[in-house]
């Protein structure tokens, strides 16, 4: 019986194949982290209780709406870099920063979590901008630019409820 073999092609896309691991490694991270906070978020989103019940529950909605559509572009830019995209609780686990919640929290607890969780996106999604810069990924470095600046617009908007 013949084994099936996949042939790798070669990816030219001016940037070397060491550094296109590298990225996606970084990429891969913001992934999880982003994904993580999707989950946090929408978690939230259904369990939020208090009187900024309707605020924090269509805010939150829009939270985790925008996120899931990120995780998208995100995993698409670690295939077009040629690597294969982590997609499982377990790997997300492993690679993110954000931790999970216990229990149900207070409103106001949820809300400075979240808080916590967009900023670690944003460091994430910095910490890799050496990396993109050096190997000329300036698709990569777009999508961190915008990415940082939705996560860090979140968190303001987020710690304005605190006050």
């Amino acid at each position: 019986m013949k084994k099936n073999k996949q042939s790798k092609q070669t990816i030219d896309i001016g940037i070397s194949e060491k550094e296109r691991q590298k990225i996606a490694d970084g990429l891969s991270c913001l992934l999880a982290d982003s994904y993580t906070l999707y989950l946090k978020t929408h978690n939230f989103h259904w369990n939020v209780t208090g009187p900024m019940f309707q605020t924090l529950h269509l805010m939150f909605e829009a939270q985790y709406t925008e996120l899931a559509l990120a995780v998208d572009l995100i995993a698409e830019r670690i295939r077009s870099l040629g690597v294969p995209a982590p997609g499982t609780y377990r790997e997300f686990a492993k690679l993110t920063t954000i931790k999970e919640p216990h229990g149900v929290p207070s409103a106001t607890d949820m809300i400075q979590q979240l808080v916590e969780g967009q900023e670690a996106v944003v460091k994430t999604a910095r910490s890799l901008f050496p990396v993109v810069e050096k190997a000329g990924d300036e698709v990569s470095a777009d999508l961190l630019t915008q990415r940082m600046q939705l996560h860090e617009k979140n968190a303001w908007m987020l710690r304005s409820l605190l006050e």
